[in-house]
């Protein structure tokens, strides 16, 4: 589905980007490694119109994938932005297109892209939501809970989730953390909707422990082999009765044609950040919804100005499972937006005010900003 109606042109004067520091209420664990602070790159680009807000969702260090933040800092300060301040006055529409020429680097070009996109609608006095094309007022809210310290504490995490009304459970796993934990977790909570996360910690000569989980009834399981393991996953899902979901894989709406034709996954994950900005991610969506294939909107540990432009995104037809969209509390104490999402009854309010629909929390911004930089023409 096309977007509603392309947003009005911005003139560009200035982008302000800034790394955060953001302690985590917990420690967060994956296959890949675990989190404390959450490392974050937020931008700020200031139009003649007003200022629009961006989130760059790079990870400290290259675990997740090959971006990471110094990288993203680097590529943002010498590259993107100048592209961008020396057009000064474009649509949103064409920021893709005007970033091309720099290969790869999606993070950092989907946050400096919803930063203009923000500003624009918010200019407009437009939702995020209504821009893309939402059909939903609030979005079902799942949880990701890392690696615990055995299974009972799993369990006791799962229940605490539980408890607080999240509508779907995921799980990390890893290799030796994979069976005993999914089996407790389902021995405790019999009709949970249920899935399970590899962060491509397999090989396709794991695929009959893989296999042993299919006994578990789960939604999916998501990512388990490398990301550029496309045939294997193809190879993977014929031996498996749980539907496998692709994530780290996505990387963009060709990405995805590619493993639907191979028969990779019968469900994809969609991170806008991953793909490169909300505007492809509206693209995978697109392509997955013709095709039959259900998706959901993945999490990467994101301020408030992320989770609501997922929310938005999330609130898309073709979303038709719970994605990562959980609260604001569930991994900080204090959000730099003055609005945290909260979950009600199960779910995620899609804002509806200009924009992304949520205001800075500008001493709460300040108290977390480690850099910080003011690019202009």
């Amino acid at each position: 589905m096309p977007l509603t109606r392309p947003a009005s042109p911005v003139t560009l004067d200035a982008v302000e980007l800034r790394v955060l520091h953001l302690p985590l209420v917990s420690p967060f664990t994956t296959s890949f490694g675990t989190e404390t602070v959450r490392e974050v790159i937020v931008v700020a680009a200031e139009t003649a119109d007003g200022v629009g807000w961006g989130e760059v969702v790079t990870m400290a260090e290259p675990l997740y994938s090959s971006e990471y933040t110094a990288g993203a800092w680097d590529v943002l300060s010498r590259y993107l932005v100048p592209a961008l301040l020396e057009r000064r006055t474009f649509a949103p529409e064409e920021v893709p297109g005007i970033l091309a020429p720099f290969v790869g680097h999606r993070m950092a070009k989907a946050g400096l892209e919803l930063a203009v996109i923000d500003a624009a609608l918010r200019a407009e006095g437009r939702s995020l939501g209504q821009y893309l094309g939402a059909e939903k007022t609030r979005v079902p809210s799942g949880v990701s809970v890392g690696i615990q310290s055995d299974p009972a504490e799993l369990v006791d995490v799962v229940g605490g989730y539980l408890d607080e009304g999240y509508v779907r459970i995921k799980i990390k796993i890893k290799p030796g953390r994979d069976i005993a934990d999914t089996a407790a977790v389902r021995g405790t909570f019999a009709d949970i909707p249920l899935q399970v996360d590899a962060n491509s910690a397999y090989t396709l000569q794991d695929a009959d422990t893989l296999a042993e989980l299919d006994r578990f009834d789960l939604l999916l399981i998501e990512q388990p082999l490398q990301e550029d393991d496309l045939v294997d996953h193809a190879q993977l899902a014929k031996k498996l009765r749980t539907p496998v979901c692709l994530d780290e894989s996505i990387v963009s709406a060709k990405a995805a044609a590619d493993a639907l034709t191979l028969g990779s996954a019968a469900i994809v994950n969609i991170k806008a950040g991953r793909v490169g900005g909300y505007l492809e991610a509206v693209a995978v969506h697109d392509l997955c919804r013709a095709a039959g294939i259900p998706v959901w909107c993945g999490g990467m540990l994101e301020t408030g100005i992320g989770r609501a432009a997922n929310a938005a995104l999330a609130a898309l037809p073709g979303f038709t499972l719970p994605g990562d969209i959980s609260a604001s509390a569930r991994f900080y104490t204090r959000d730099i937006v003055t609005e945290p999402a909260v979950i009600e009854d199960g779910h995620v309010r899609v804002p509806t005010g200009p924009g992304l629909g949520v205001e800075i929390d500008r001493a709460a911004l300040d108290a977390v900003t480690v850099r910080r930089e003011r690019l202009t023409r």
